[in-house]
């Protein structure tokens, strides 16, 4: 398959919205109506729901039919039945920050390297373990220590 540049596909890929595999779409309806789109994930996961609820077809086919597994069709029916066409949206990907390393954290951690300039990054991944009975890496401990070094904290 040929990968299109156009600005819908830049979007769809954006936003995580792009099917994967829109050449296993066999619904008919997607070769019928321009208006249907089978590289726009919503509305392949929409029609594929669509298909169930109001057309009758088993669960099986219209999953098979949207070229998604059945485990894909619950989930969205799950999303969908609890937000609405929003639960249709991909979700966000993980933490886009150190979100175990709290200000808390990092003022002990901060604390210990004033007390012990010496310590390593695995040393203090053992001391947030016995206080604060979380495991972090120790990398991640070097990257918000530098993050602080670079703003002036």
């Amino acid at each position: 398959m040929v990968e299109s540049k156009s600005p819908k596909d830049a979007e769809l890929r954006k936003r995580g919205a792009m099917h994967p595999h829109p050449e296993r779409v066999a619904d008919p309806l997607f070769a019928e109506h321009e208006f249907l789109d089978a590289r726009d994930l919503l509305q392949v996961k929409y029609e594929m729901l669509r298909h169930v609820r109001v057309d009758g077809h088993p669960v099986a086919q219209a999953a098979r039919d949207a070229g998604l597994s059945r485990q894909t069709f619950y989930q969205t029916q799950t999303a969908y039945e609890r937000a609405g066409l929003h639960g249709l949206l991909p979700d966000k990907p993980g933490p886009r920050s150190a979100h175990k390393l709290s200000p808390a954290v990092m003022a002990y951690v901060e604390m210990l390297l004033k007390e012990q300039e010496d310590l390593s990054s695995s040393d203090l991944v053992e001391r947030i373990l016995e206080r604060f009975d979380m495991t972090v890496h120790p990398r991640s401990i070097e990257r918000a220590l530098t993050r602080r070094e670079k703003k002036g904290s």
